[in-house]
């Protein structure tokens, strides 16, 4: 338990103790207020311990992950409903073997646009988004613009989507696509300490 100033000196965990603190920042500037705020994203051992353990099994129950992380369900609970309200859980799902359910392939396509696709970033973002194909897509700094991670069932399939949709996009200069042949590592763990 911690002595909270805000609340003249009456003791809590370490999160009220932030929320108190917050509370108080409201009197004060835009600027102390900012720098409240990046203080309540400061993330205490519990709730590192907590993200760790639901980045490895999303489908834990609040009273088993209460016991790995030693605090009492109420207390941990809590701790996970502001992780998610805070926007650090985004959501929970189940993580599926891609070569199981028939997506053998992995490629990863490099995208460059010409001057005008470039001018419609946004009509060529929102085209690859409606791909169920391409699994990511990051813009890049360089020599081109999109790096897209796409799985098909096989080479077949992703050349039929390379000629069919991909290659057909407004804007789209030039594709070089690397095909992967192997995975050494695929996490979706952050190394959180």
């Amino acid at each position: 338990m911690w002595e909270c100033v805000g609340c003249e000196g009456k003791k809590h965990d370490e999160y009220r103790v932030r929320l108190c603190r917050l509370r108080s920042f409201r009197k004060f500037s835009a600027e102390k207020w900012e720098l409240a705020l990046k203080a309540a994203h400061n993330l205490d051992r519990f709730e590192k311990k907590i993200l760790r353990l639901l980045q490895q099994d999303g489908s834990l129950s609040n009273a088993a992950i209460a016991e790995k992380v030693g605090l009492s369900p109420s207390p941990c609970w809590r701790r996970i409903d502001r992780l998610q309200k805070e926007g650090f859980i985004k959501r929970r799902v189940a993580l599926i073997d891609r070569k199981l359910v028939g997506l053998n392939t992995q490629v990863f396509a490099q995208v460059k646009l010409n001057a005008h696709g470039r001018a419609n970033l946004d009509e060529f973002s929102e085209a690859i988004r409606a791909f169920p194909e391409v699994l990511e897509c990051y813009v890049l700094m360089g020599p081109v613009d999109f790096l897209l991670r796409v799985v098909a069932p096989d080479i077949e399939a992703y050349e039929r989507f390379f000629f069919d949709r991909l290659s057909q996009l407004s804007g789209v200069q030039e594709v070089n696509s690397t095909i992967a042949l192997s995975e050494i590592k695929s996490t979706t763990c952050l190394p959180i300490t």
